[in-house]
């Protein structure tokens, strides 16, 4: 489904150079869920942001399902990421002009798609946030903002859904509701999910969990 190989990535900080990722390689497969983990500051987010086409590579390859996003435009690969990726980034990255249904409906907006809002309406009953339709992100906890995130995420069922931090911003019983929405969506679509955490116990319910250090990619060890 995607595959990094020999990625690298660097970035430029007080007229200095800083390597992010160092020859970092990953193959996953379609269906599959993999835990990434590693310290605050390895480059997990960046590491996300490579494989979903939002960031590019200063060099390797980033091939999505075939087709090699370091090689396309922009415009194109915010197609791909509307037609076949969600994201839940840990800063939400909600619109505060729009309503938490207007939010969670506006990737099926964006392409069209009839119904959106009923569709939008039934996640976000999904995910516990039935009487907040018509709230705005100001008016919304950073848990209930999460949450939403994650609805419109999942709204288009997307091949890949990638997720910062799904669980950090929320309580035990609301986190785990969360999670179960995660791993539901990974069986009952056979989406491949990629999840960034500090929660090892989310991470153990991956198939497997690979660790950034040093800018690389290895296997956790248990």
């Amino acid at each position: 489904m995607i595959s990094l190989n020999n990625v690298h990535l660097t970035y430029q900080a007080a007229g200095r150079l800083v390597p992010v990722l160092s020859g970092a390689s990953l193959d996953v497969s379609g269906g599959e869920s993999v835990a990434i983990i590693g310290p605050s500051g390895s480059g997990k987010t960046s590491l996300l942001l490579v494989l979903t086409g939002l960031e590019t590579p200063n060099s390797g390859a980033v091939v999505f399902d075939g087709t090699a996003l370091h090689t396309l435009s922009n415009d194109v690969r915010a197609d791909i990421r509307r037609d076949k990726i969600g994201i839940v980034f840990q800063s939400f990255h909600l619109i505060p002009s729009l309503t938490a249904q207007e939010n969670v409906a506006l990737p099926l907006d964006i392409a069209g798609t009839p119904h959106a809002r009923d569709r939008a309406a039934v996640l976000m009953d999904r995910v516990g946030l039935a009487h907040r339709l018509d709230h705005y992100p100001n008016a919304l906890s950073g848990g209930e903002r999460q949450r939403v995130a994650l609805a419109r995420a999942m709204i288009h069922s997307p091949a890949l859904l990638v997720a910062d931090e799904p669980t950090g911003n929320l309580d035990s019983q609301t986190g785990d509701a969360v999670a179960d929405l995660l791993f539901e969506l990974n069986e009952e679509h056979e989406a491949t999910l990629i999840l960034v955490t500090h929660d090892l116990t989310l991470a153990s319910r991956c198939n497997r969990q690979v660790r950034l250090h040093d800018g690389q990619l290895h296997p956790a060890i248990a």
